[in-house]
């Protein structure tokens, strides 16, 4: 195994590439994991800020749970819940009618079975990380993957030209590697040449994704004005649902700190006016305004919170899924692993079950070794 499949890299440390790295690992294979950002998480990442009084604040501003239907993810769920990195979140959800300006709840948004990781969304991607076998290196771009033919493996070159080192395999974890749609957010090209794995490539034309705005609020004291702790929201063009991040296991309780999270339909309107590019400050805290404007208006008077921001996520959200029963595509020739929840369902369950898939690929080139 040591000779022809001994170091695998993966791009992305979202749940996606954190499971595929994890799994690889434990059977054997050296993982060298890059992430652009600071930190693990992707969409699971926790946000970070200071207010003006120098009060540190934490918000789960993307994917605020998770559940689990498939019995290989409930059973790795069971064991990051006895690490302490994973909690079931009891409270209910209820629904927020716009036009009745009332709450209403079903059984469905009562049902249990919500996780959380704790004592953040990222605090799983970040064990899975640090597992025995995977170099994670934080803050470091991929600029582009090249592919010797020579050597029959890959050399990775940071955005600066740098070699990042020379690999069996990859596995691209974030769907920003492979997408057009990545030079008009960050002005690059892809790193990954998708003339290199043609049969991949038409599967990856199109991935249609649902933008959203959040917005991170931190109150003084409990909202008693809302009886429950997260609800979706019905007959509105501004927001879709919110959650009170603060009443998840592990959190600290002393604000009230919530989520809301704007429609699609307002997220891409802003973007057809200002564009996919970084968004400004201004722009960002007139969506703010927006967001809680609209809260207020539909008859949820709130305090004015001490804290209130902005973040867009541009593309982080699959509308398809592209990959079937495989759950990741992959090209045997090259050694190529596309993952992510793009390739089973758009959920945090169809990012991991597709990592470990991707994983699986290279673990079978192993076993007929």
């Amino acid at each position: 195994m040591s000779s022809v499949l001994s170091k695998v890299a993966v791009v992305g440390s979202g749940i996606s590439g954190a499971a595929c790295a994890w799994s690889l690992a434990r059977n054997g294979v050296s993982v060298t994991l890059f992430e652009s950002a600071r930190g693990p998480g992707g969409r699971m990442s926790q946000r970070r800020e200071i207010a003006e009084d120098g009060r540190e604040l934490h918000f789960d501003h993307g994917a605020p749970y998770f559940t689990v239907n498939s019995p290989e993810v409930l059973s790795l769920v069971r064991e990051w819940e006895s690490k302490k990195i994973c909690a079931e979140w009891k409270e209910g959800f209820d629904i927020f009618d716009c036009f009745s300006n009332q709450f209403t709840s079903t059984e469905q948004e009562r049902v249990s079975g919500r996780y959380v990781g704790t004592p953040g969304m990222n605090s799983i991607c970040k064990a899975l990380c640090h597992e025995p076998g995977v170099e994670s290196k934080f803050g470091v771009s991929v600029g582009r993957m090249e592919w010797l033919e020579k050597d029959n493996s890959w050399l990775l070159l940071g955005i600066d030209g740098q070699s990042l080192g020379q690999f069996e395999g990859i596995v691209a974890s974030d769907k920003n590697i492979v997408s057009p749609r990545f030079t008009s957010v960050t002005g690059r090209v892809p790193p990954l040449d998708l003339s290199l794995v043609p049969d991949l490539a038409i599967k990856l034309q199109n991935i249609p994704v649902i933008p959203c705005f959040a917005l991170m609020l931190a109150f003084e004291q409990p909202l008693s004005m809302i009886p429950v702790k997260g609800f979706f929201i019905k007959n509105s063009e501004v927001l879709s649902w919110a959650y009170c991040d603060s009443s998840k296991p592990g959190r600290s309780t002393a604000c009230e700190r919530w989520v809301l999270h704007s429609t699609k339909e307002y997220a891409e309107r802003v973007i057809a006016e200002y564009g996919l590019q970084k968004p400004s400050d201004a722009m960002l805290k007139k969506v703010a305004e927006e967001l809680y404007q609209e809260l207020q208006s539909v008859g949820l008077c709130t305090p004015r919170p001490f804290f209130m921001k902005a973040h867009r996520w541009g593309s982080a959200f699959p509308a398809a899924s592209i990959a079937g029963e495989e759950k990741c595509l992959w090209d045997e020739s090259k050694r190529v692993a596309i993952c992510g929840d793009f390739c089973v369902s758009p959920n945090i369950e169809g990012a991991i079950l597709s990592g470990l898939a991707a994983a699986s690929k290279f673990q079978k080139i192993v076993s007929y070794l």
